[in-house]
């Protein structure tokens, strides 16, 4: 039997080897690899530690100023693209593939650590207090977002907006063209598919810790390497089986199932733990958070050097999250299209940082009352000695502690089973070329890969030198990333340029240059056209007309073509890398709903096909003639325009079409 496959040879291959090679170093030295990172990542933080807070600053300020400007108004796709996805649908998957599992696993550990241990004030005080949610909000908050926005926003953009492969090389593309498609696209691919595999791994790994420690305290068993491989060959499996199902019915639903998972399990520690203290201090650590912000995000200790607080804590997050935007950003840009850049940055910055400053004031803001007002020393204990238990133990001082820690454990498998799923689907792509219609087993074996490498770094103790290796692997993405800001930037001028010249129209040019009955005009307006209407305007008056246009530029040289029957569309060449696009598409409306959102018709039927599908026209629809230019629908319907009409709108949109290379030519010089 032949095997189907679907992937790119340079990446696929060489992200194995890779990949092989790392883990066997992990695994037979794990002490020796361990020791080798660790001496890069401290010179790192040592050295090289600002362009770090340097790079995330740079990072937050470009999103932000994205999402404030003009270009917060381009749409990631045509511009009459609509979002494949609901909202709560969206935003759960955001959730899901960013950093849900790492609030549970550090919900309540992180701010208790800060509390004990905070770099600024003394421990256990009520400054430490203030101070812990502050630290924990400043790693999880706007900051980490910012990270996945950049990858996010340029993988969405030109692959919706400019037809490039969703693939981390295609936000180079700006810099350095179609060398994309050659030996450094490739490494960057590579790059992409190691530190994702091995991030999804060493989460796996830990993963398993935490759910060996749930099992263990709710029905006593044994905590050990060999049952957390059989923890992890189960979310591999169950991660297996959700593969199949693809990423509308496997990651869409799973990641749903989290979200309710999530706040069911946040509203219960609101309800049974200290209420109103915990909403009043949401709405101050809020104000202390947005407050410090600036602070936070250059403070070095450049006068007051605490080099190891910094270098364990600031830079290893920025490491970590700057390792985890390939995948994290692949997999939010695959699931992002259609929306407009505002509406994708608001979504990717407030929204999942809304969520963590929720989680953690309840979950940690609760750990600490419970050490500070209610002795809880045993806690502080745990968390010191066993960050993975934390969760548990704090769930011991807490009301139905049974039914809270059954359903972490579950939250949590489910979190890990998502994660699996997809860095299948992320890996499956990145290694095929950006298709999304690779065959299954290629998804299988990478979900099956993930679990192998987290079982052999498990149980031979490389975890640490893996997740090492990653977060020091993310200082030349800094430098990649800031290079993605350029080309996103150049990129987004040209978008708005071609908007501003391009876009622009006024139907009262076209009527005050050419004669008209405007009592048909407006009988033409408020009429609803059936599909025969509409299909025979575009064969008897509309296609004529694009054919004289036709006619005229091919006898001035251009090269020219017109495609379709009553889907028409022009190009007419003005070099090989500019090509002019005015095309006439039928989108049908409900009548009840004459302003509701439209339907894009596309297909070309035959004559006997039209007139029996006209036939059954009952009057629910009604039609519209709409121009398509190359960025997508205008929104805009010429159905009842004359041919010389046509012909006007044609002149006028090339005329802003020129305008448009005018200026574009004119910046570049």
């Amino acid at each position: 039997m032949k095997i189907h496959y679907k992937f790119s040879p340079p990446v696929f291959v060489g992200s194995v080897l890779m990949i092989a090679l790392l883990v066997i170093t992990g695994a037979v030295w794990p002490d020796a690899s361990q020791s080798f990172y660790q001496s890069i990542q401290t010179w790192i933080e040592t050295h090289v530690g600002w362009l770090y807070i340097l790079g995330v600053a740079i990072f937050l300020i470009f999103i932000v100023f994205v999402m404030m400007s003009r270009f917060g108004d381009i749409k990631l796709g045509p511009d009459h693209a609509e979002p494949d996805y609901k909202y709560t649908s969206w935003f759960a998957m955001l959730f899901s593939a960013g950093m849900g599992i790492g609030l549970v696993f550090f919900g309540v550990g992180e701010p208790v650590m800060h509390f004990l241990a905070p770099p600024d004030v003394d421990p256990e005080s009520i400054a430490a207090a203030r101070e812990a949610l502050k630290i924990t909000m400043f790693h999880w908050g706007l900051h980490a977002w910012a990270i996945y926005a950049v990858v996010a926003l340029s993988l969405a953009y030109f692959t919706y907006r400019h037809q490039l492969p969703l693939l981390p090389r295609s936000a180079l593309y700006p810099i350095i063209g179609e060398r994309i498609y050659g030996p450094i696209g490739h490494t960057v691919d590579i790059f992409a598919v190691i530190g994702t595999l091995i991030g999804v791994a060493t989460s796996l790994g830990y993963g398993a810790m935490q759910v060996n420690a749930g099992l263990n305290y709710l029905f006593g068993l044994p905590i050990g390497v060999n049952v957390q491989i059989v923890l992890i060959i189960v979310i591999s499996l169950m991660a297996t089986a959700s593969v199949f199902s693809g990423l509308d019915r496997g990651v869409k639903k799973l990641s749903e199932l989290n979200l309710t998972l999530a706040f069911s399990l946040l509203l219960l520690i609101l309800i049974v733990g200290p209420t109103v203290s915990l909403l009043q201090t949401l709405v101050q650590n809020t104000g202390s958070y947005l407050g410090d912000l600036v602070n936070k995000t250059f403070n070095l200790y450049a006068y007051d050097r605490k080099d190891a607080w910094l270098g364990g804590w600031t830079l290893l997050y920025w490491g970590w999250w700057i390792s985890w935007s390939p995948f994290v950003g692949t997999f939010i840009a695959r699931v992002s299209r259609g929306r407009t850049i505002r509406e994708f940055l608001v979504g990717i910055l407030f929204v999942p940082t809304g969520v963590a400053l929720i989680w953690f004031t309840v979950f940690g803001n609760s750990g600490i009352d419970l050490i500070m007002n209610n002795g809880a020393q045993e806690l502080a204990e745990a968390v010191n000695t066993d960050v993975s238990v934390a969760l548990f133990k704090f769930f011991e001082y807490m009301p139905l502690t049974q039914i809270l820690s059954g359903i972490a454990i579950v939250l949590v498998v489910v979190f890990f089973v998502t994660s699996s799923d997809s860095g299948s689907l992320v890996i499956d792509s990145l290694t095929s070329g950006g298709v999304t219609d690779a065959p299954v087993w290629q998804r299988i074996f990478w979900a099956l890969l993930q679990g192998l490498v987290a079982i052999v770094l498990l149980w031979a103790g490389g975890l640490a030198a893996l997740q090492t290796a990653t977060i020091v692997s993310a200082l030349p993405f800094v430098l990649v990333m800031m290079v993605m800001c350029f080309g996103l930037y150049k990129a987004l001028q040209d978008d708005a340029l071609r908007m501003r010249n391009v876009q622009m129209h006024h139907t009262t040019v076209q009527y005050s240059k050419t004669s008209v009955d405007w009592q048909t005009r407006i009988r033409t307006l408020n009429a609803q056209p059936t599909r025969r209407d509409v299909n025979n305007y575009l064969r008897t008056v509309a296609k004529p007309a694009l054919e004289k246009v036709r006619s005229e530029f091919e006898e001035q040289g251009f090269k020219v073509s017109l495609k379709g029957i009553t889907n028409l569309r022009l190009e007419i060449s003005q070099s090989d890398e500019s090509v002019f696009v005015y095309a006439l598409r039928k989108r049908y409306f409900t009548t009840a709903l004459a302003m509701g959102p439209g339907e894009l018709v596309v297909d070309e039927e035959t004559e006997e096909e039209e007139e029996a599908r006209a036939e059954q026209d009952d009057g629910t629809y009604y039609y519209r003639v709409e121009v398509f230019l190359e960025q997508g629908g205008q929104e805009y319907d010429v159905m009842g325009y004359t041919e010389e009409q046509i012909i006007a709108d044609v002149v006028t949109q090339y005329e802003r079409y020129l305008q448009y290379l005018h200026l574009s030519h004119a910046e570049l010089v």
